[in-house]
């Protein structure tokens, strides 16, 4: 990092010598975990095998590479990823034609999801496949899991017709993503990186490589850099490791080991004198904004294994989490400068061979030179002043339990968990010790590193003379005003000349609530109520359901609703019934005594959060915390009924920032498809309100926490649910005083239907908007009443998954027409019982409207055939083994004991034997009751004619 801590490592850990394990000038190593088997075969191949049983029966493969698009030369500029799509279209093993099923095919017949649990990702310096959630109790099935590893390090069979039918899938990749932020990503490249091979290098790559690519040029690549000495295999979950590693060294024992193998170059970041800066528009970026870094050499390897790399971990998170509350703080405050600020420290945007302090801002429309100067003067303030022994007192607390909340669950860490731990030390030599040791080297670092020494960092260290760059992005339209280059130069030279003042903390002593109300009590308690809960009823008509569960020890979970929601409130009040509006303005100003600023300093060190709101059905709270942090939960629980803040600050400030989201999204042309989706399905509708800047001014605060008091003036009708590691016999006190003390009137409410239904009949609306990259964008949406239970809840899963399936073949393999069709349904109760369907796509304009006669063509299919049996198959094992995991997640219980008490649904009970049941006939009727009620918007939005 510039050797950034060169000097104040040694520093800290001289002071911290009193530790036992640091000692002076003595960089001890950081221990592998023993848990994790580490081993290299023969050939180069690195291999990483943990056994864990969360959840149980479950094995996680991945396979990481340490190659991307880094390593292409210009004849191959996108074919690292290329690469990375054609491995799920045959290898020697899964060749996915006449000889034997492919890769996606195959798993999907196990309940491996496409998409879900079989995916990949290729980036500038990498490229990791992984294969998720894989049952391990059929060995044949880890068998052959290990087999796609092997086939995927050196037997992908990159066949010339696949090849060709893969030019139009990532050719469509390339459409949908090429945003206006990623264009100027790429502009930026060659004025950041100058004299670097990171000057052009994303992985999307050129879009006339893609189309044009003779088929050696891509197995060139694939065998010059997919090699055993440069690949990590990594296996976590249910599995035994001695049995694996045997098995690892079988499967890759045909690999051969590279001959005078190509040198892994990690292309060096040149150093700047002056200060890089790249300025660009486009008409498509819809926020402008300001990204600003004061480069670091990257820290090297073997500090990485050090304890000096834990110690600069713990100041670097302290540093920008206090930072970062103050830049929220700022945003919060009446005449916000930018629209939301933050700041981290990592790699130099793309590359890892240099690091980079970052701060960024989001800049209200016109106000890049306000924001600039605002993100400068806070690194100025930081930088002269540091920060406060108070500042300092919370971040160390907060980062000391998040480590403390990890150890107490570490008997419960899912293997994802441990899997990203293995690629991050393969990858990038990320320490992996384990949790014990951090908890125990954390508890005696923090305690030990006092400000002064971190001040010391920021003051000497973190912000150099050099190596400055700065990427403006703005929005390309006439009378934006932009920074020039001369200016931007001008507010860097002219940082130390800053007139700042140090930051003052202010911090109430206060607690959260000077008295405790006067609580209810217990009427009634039913031990066994459903599925192990207890009914707890309040004297104030509160009803509380508790699970006790022990899938995690520093998790418990609230929900709670009651019917109403906005549906009983006028037309008349549809801007200040906004949900975006009336929760945005409600949670700005903060609760009882305390605004959003201060809340957040006083729960710093809490594992605590709630989040009341008003839906269109029913008012709701949320809440998680630690077991120890559950007084506060509740706490806030009650003042969120009973305290909300009216705050005028924070209110103008939601008001500025909202406005100016809203002024910037016109530039997106996603945003034009969405107003004239709602226009069409609700746009005739009193009640129908399209949220426009100007509207902004016209809330009514007043109004606003009206409606809200009136909401939650009644807790007689709402019903909790707490699920997780509950001592409820402790927490009964709790739950009397606080949920008991709720106001009550008694009264029992329901949802009013005020008829905002979804436009009858067939609707088509194709429009043309300008767009830097051609691209039609389709949205189809079938809408009737269906009865709400679990069978057409299911139903309606089967009926999409099957469409995606279908629409993946057809659409993406065959026609090579989109990236993705994306199919969406859900059942609704209230206000009246119906479903709708959406199919979302984007593709070339020209191909729109062949492709809308094979969406149509089969959907009808579907109407009168069903699904095939081999998709049945793949559906019901994959919402089986969903279902299965499910068992062990809190927060599935507590959606589930919601559904049931709200909604009369019992997503447990016959859940199994219901999917076994449903037939392809099932299906099929289903899918012909939604066509018959007749029912169908379509919007396209592509481009003008070409002239």
């Amino acid at each position: 990092m510039r050797h950034l801590f060169k000097k104040t490592i040694l520093a800290a850990v001289i002071v911290c010598g009193n530790m036992g394990i640091l000692f002076a000038q003595q960089m001890p190593p950081v221990p592998m975990d023993a848990q994790v088997r580490v081993g290299k075969l023969d050939n180069g191949l690195t291999y990483y095998i943990r056994h864990n049983e969360k959840p149980e029966n479950r094995v996680e493969f991945h396979i990481a590479q340490k190659v991307g698009s880094i390593l292409e030369e210009p004849q191959q500029r996108g074919l690292a990823h290329f690469l990375e799509h054609m491995a799920f279209n045959g290898t020697k093993n899964f060749p996915g034609d006449e000889r034997g099923l492919g890769i996606v095919q195959w798993c999907e017949t196990k309940g491996i999801k496409f998409g879900v649990n079989l995916n990949a990702y290729t980036s500038v310096d990498e490229t990791v496949y992984r294969i998720s959630n894989v049952p391990s109790t059929d060995a044949s099935v880890v068998d052959s899991c290990l087999l796609i590893l092997h086939d995927w390090s050196n037997a992908i069979l990159l066949a010339d017709k696949e090849i060709d039918k893969e030019r139009g899938v990532i050719r469509e990749e390339w459409r949908s993503r090429n945003s206006g932020m990623l264009r100027l990503y790429t502009e930026a490249q060659p004025v950041i990186y100058p004299d670097s091979k990171y000057s052009d290098c994303m992985p999307i790559g050129s879009i006339d490589v893609i189309n044009n690519f003779p088929y050696q040029d891509i197995r060139d690549y694939y065998a010059k850099w997919y090699r055993p000495d440069l690949q990590g295999i990594i296996i976590v979950g249910d599995i035994d490791v001695d049995q694996m590693e045997a098995k690892i060294k079988s499967v890759f024992a045909d690999v051969k080991k590279p001959v005078n193998p190509a040198e892994r170059v990690y292309y060096p970041v040149p150093d700047n004198a002056e200060p890089l800066i790249y300025i660009g528009k486009d008409k498509e970026i819809d926020s402008p904004s300001i990204d600003i870094y004061f480069k670091h050499d990257a820290t090297p390897d073997s500090i990485k294994g050090t304890m000096a790399y834990l110690v600069q971990d713990y100041l670097m998170s302290t540093i920008t989490m206090m930072l970062n509350e103050r830049l929220s703080e700022l945003a919060q405050s009446a005449n916000p400068p930018y629209v939301n600020a933050g700041s981290y420290y990592g790699n130099f945007f793309l590359s890892k061979t240099k690091e980079a302090f970052n701060i960024s801002g989001t800049a209200k429309d016109n106000g890049l030179k306000e924001t600039l100067t605002a993100l400068l003067t806070e690194v100025e303030r930081m930088r002269r002043y540091g920060f406060t022994e108070s500042e300092y007192a919370r971040a160390r607390a907060n980062i000391l339990q998040r480590i403390e909340s990890s150890y107490n669950e570490r008997a419960n860490t899912k293997n994802d968990s441990y899997v990203n731990e293995c690629i991050q030390h393969f990858l990038d030599a990320e320490p992996m010790p384990g949790i014990e040791y951090e908890y125990t080297v954390f508890n005696q670092i923090a305690p030990n590193i006092p400000v002064a020494l971190v001040n010391q960092i920021v003051q000497s260290e973190l912000i150099p003379d050099n190596n400055e760059v700065v990427i403006i992005s703005a929005p390309d339209k006439e009378g934006e005003v932009i920074p020039t280059k001369e200016e931007v130069l001008a507010q860097l030279n002219g940082m130390k000349q800053l007139d700042v003042k140090p930051y003052e903390d202010k911090v109430s002593n206060e607690p959260l609530m000077k008295e405790a109300p006067k609580g209810g009590k217990i009427v009634s308690e039913k031990a066994d109520a459903i599925y192990g809960t207890t009914e707890l009823t309040l004297s104030n008509g509160v009803k509380v359901y508790v699970k006790k569960t022990d899938f995690k020890a520093d998790e418990i979970r609230m929900s709670a609703f009651s019917l109403g929601g906005t549906s009983l409130l006028p037309d008349s009040d549809k801007l200040n019934f906004n949900q975006g509006i009336l929760n945005g303005v409600i949670s700005a100003g903060g609760l009882g005594d305390f605004s959003n600023v201060e809340l957040t300093k006083m729960l710093a060190g809490k594992k605590v959060s709630v989040d009341a709101g008003v839906g269109g059905t029913q008012e709701y709270v949320h809440g998680n915390c630690s077991p120890k942090d559950f007084e506060t939960m509740m706490q806030l629980t009650y003042l969120s009924f009973t305290a909300p803040r009216k705050d005028m600050e924070a209110f103008a400030s939601f008001k500025t920032r909202l406005k100016a989201q809203l002024e910037n999204a016109a530039a997106n042309p996603l945003s034009s498809i969405n107003d004239t989706i709602t226009s069409m399905m609700y746009g005739n509708h009193p009640r129908y309100l399209s949220l426009k800047p100007e509207l902004i001014d016209q809330i009514d605060y007043d109004r606003v926490l009206q409606i809200y008091k009136e909401r939650f003036a009644n807790a007689g009708d709402f019903t909790f649910f707490l699920v997780g590691n509950i001592d409820l016999e402790q927490m009964k006190p709790l739950i009397e005083q606080y949920l008991g003390a709720l106001p009550s009137t008694g009264a029992k409410e329901t949802v009013r239907d005020n008829h905002m239904d979804i436009a009858k009949g067939i609707l088509n609306k194709t429009y043309a908007k300008e767009q830097q990259t051609p691209m039609a964008t389709v949205f189809m949406l079938y809408s009737g009443d269906c009865k709400y239970d679990l069978k057409n809840n299911l139903l309606m899963s089967f009926l999409t998954q099957a469409l995606d399936m279908v629409y993946t073949e057809e659409i993406r393999e065959k026609e090579g027409g989109t990236y993705g069709v994306s199919c969406y349904g859900g059942l609704n109760k209230y206000p009246t019982e119906d479903m709708m369907m959406q199919i979302v796509y984007q593709t070339d304009p020209d191909k729109f409207e062949k492709l809308n006669s094979i969406i149509d063509r089969e959907m009808k299919e579907m109407a009168t055939e069903g699904p095939s049996d081999e998709h049945m198959q793949k559906i019901k094992e994959y919402m089986l083994k969903k279902y299965n995991d499910n068992q062990k997640e809190n927060s599935y219980w507590v959606n589930n004991l919601k559904e049931y008490f709200c909604n009369g649904v019992d997503n447990t009970k016959d859940y199994v034997e219901t999917i076994n049941a449903i037939s392809k006939a099932d299906v099929q009727k289903f899918a012909a009751d939604l066509q018959k009620q007749g029912n169908k918007i379509t919007v396209v939005m592509t481009v003008p004619d070409k002239k």
